[in-house]
């Protein structure tokens, strides 16, 4: 079958806004858990009832001949994908980028899409949506989130006390991370901190090109560019490793996410793609070059370069099994307990997590 690249334009994007799209994943979930899976989702499950079986004769052809129609967003959680996307296997395959999860989100619950790239939080408010027609089979993304400063202040979180931080994702896991972070090191965030919320990272960064802020807590891969745009500016501390201090468990962004017909229907094709995925994952580690020219050439980044220098801090992964479902357990507990609603409302059960 013939590969499906289908991309969205990104010839028109400025590089700022393109990485101000990639760095939104770990925050995608504002929109899409408060509007989509709300509304959207249920929607599209009761359309997906309703709807009378296709009958065209090219579709079905179409359908047979895929073995999985996987979608991807632009930024770190499709990073992973890109060597299996560009393999000679990957005709076995449709892969389709977007540019925000709710776009995914109905064609995942309608049956359009068999698996996709996510945020970790999305992937648990489609279960709960979805009456558990969907699996989580692999973490491909740990944290994106790094605090920055333009000076020498910042060395640990204690340091942040008394501090400004600006950022995004207020009301989303951005601020959930931060907040959790802060009360588990002591450290009151309504009252020991001042957290400023803009709307996306452009905006944060400006602040603190201008002088108004010099502390922020960015995404990856917006921070590698704004190392090289603001002098002076640093990475002060990773998220990645500050949430592991205090919650003995890996940060998680990303995750693929698939439907649970898909994986019944064809076992051993699936369980073949995933092993095709670890080494595309293994790939991405090892091969930054090779894969950051894919990551442009597939519109996940926009220039290979800026790809290329991220890649090291995007902790790309393929983590699954036990490992897997304890790190999102504590993940979610963690943002459950911030907003339920950030989780779909109840925490996923046992079947949530694919056991291969």
């Amino acid at each position: 079958m013939k590969l499906k690249r289908v991309f969205a334009a990104v010839t028109a994007f400025t590089l700022c806004a393109s990485l101000a799209g990639c760095g939104a994943t770990a925050a995608v979930s504002e929109s899409a858990v408060e509007s989509v899976a709300e509304s959207t989702v249920e929607s599209a499950a009761e359309s997906a009832v309703e709807a009378e079986p296709a009958t065209d004769e090219s579709a079905d052809t179409d359908a047979a001949e895929a073995a999985l129609r996987i979608a991807g967003l632009k930024g770190p959680t499709t990073m992973g994908l890109v060597n299996l996307m560009a393999d000679e296997v990957a005709e076995n395959y449709n892969f389709t980028m977007y540019g925000a999860a709710d776009e995914i989100v109905p064609l995942l619950v309608k049956g359009e899409l068999d698996a996709a790239a996510v945020p970790a939080n999305l992937a648990a408010t489609l279960y709960n949506k979805t009456n558990g027609a969907v699996e989580v089979a692999c973490i491909n993304t740990l944290g994106v989130l790094y605090i920055v400063e333009n000076g020498e202040t910042v060395n640990s979180v204690e340091d942040l006390k008394g501090q400004t931080i600006v950022t995004t994702g207020k009301g989303a896991t951005p601020e959930y991370v931060l907040r959790y972070v802060l009360s588990e090191n002591g450290i009151d965030p309504d009252s020991d901190v001042t957290i400023e919320y803009c709307s996306e990272a452009t905006e944060a960064l400006s602040k603190v090109q201008a002088g108004e802020a010099t502390i922020a807590m960015l995404p990856q891969p917006f921070v590698t560019s704004a190392l090289s745009q603001v002098e002076g500016l640093r990475v002060a501390l990773d998220m990645n490793e500050e949430w592991q201090k205090v919650a003995g468990s890996k940060l998680v962004t990303g995750v693929l996410v698939v439907r649970k017909d898909a994986v019944e229907n064809d076992p051993e094709a699936f369980a073949a793609f995933m092993d095709g995925y670890a080494a595309s994952v293994e790939a991405a580690n090892n091969d930054l070059e090779g894969t950051a020219a894919l990551c442009e050439e597939y519109g996940i980044i926009a220039k290979a370069a800026l790809a290329q220098k991220a890649l090291p801090q995007c902790n790309i992964v393929f983590e699954t099994g036990d490992e897997m479902k304890t790190d999102l357990e504590t993940y979610f507990n963690v943002l459950y307990a911030a907003d339920p609603a950030s989780v779909g409302g109840t925490l996923p059960a046992d079947d949530f997590y694919y056991a291969g």
